[in-house]
């Protein structure tokens, strides 16, 4: 008994810490990007760089890139393992908001974006910049020409998980969380009640 009792805790013990990753990997998730979100930076990247806790499917994940204006900034993406690659083809200074949209291998979608500061080349026109003090979503601005005509700018599609606020975390990633959290404290207690009854039966075959 003696050498079944250290055994039997492994076994649980492991079971408790391979539990929670179940569900937890089947939701992918970006762990970082170049340039990184948030950044300001001086001179445009030739290319912007996503990185993904797995391998995401080409099929099934759209990345989109927009700069001031509404301008679209981006091109046709490469995947290398769980790096995705887009051109990056700037157009002014200012804010640039990449969107990405995929799927995990459970079928959930994954959304976000990340956002970046190009803080040289030639300013675009205030009335036109997305990132406005409440954080609303890119407008085109329309405002009368010098003959009287309105002009808008060019209209593009809606960005694959762009959002207006931030980077918040998505959805997906908050439920498998919070999954993985509650896988933890039921192996815990199931661990915990495994020893309880283990030391009852030591006990009773003593008496």
């Amino acid at each position: 008994m003696a050498r079944v009792v250290p055994v039997v805790l492994g076994v649980a013990f492991g079971v408790s810490f391979l539990a929670p990753a179940t569900p937890a990997a089947a939701h992918n998730s970006l762990t970082g990007s170049d340039p990184r979100d948030g950044a300001r930076v001086a001179t445009a990247p030739a290319q912007i760089e996503l990185r993904f806790l797995a391998k995401p499917a080409p099929a099934t994940t759209k990345i989109t890139i927009t700069g001031p204006d509404n301008v679209v900034a981006g091109g046709p993406p490469a995947f290398d393992g769980s790096r995705v690659r887009v051109p990056f083809k700037p157009a002014a200074a200012g804010l640039y908001i990449v969107g990405y949209q995929l799927a995990s291998s459970d079928g959930h979608p994954v959304k976000g974006e990340v956002r970046f500061t190009l803080t040289t080349g030639t300013a675009a026109d205030p009335s036109a910049s997305p990132a406005t003090a409440g954080g609303t979503a890119p407008t085109a601005a329309v405002g009368p020409t010098a003959s009287g005509a309105s002009s808008a700018a060019p209209a593009v599609t809606a960005t694959a998980g762009a959002t207006a606020a931030g980077s918040p975390v998505p959805a997906a990633q908050e439920s498998s969380q919070m999954r993985g959290w509650l896988w933890t404290i039921a192996a815990a207690l199931l661990v915990g009640a495994l020893v309880v009854g283990l030391q009852r039966w030591l006990r009773a075959r003593r008496r």
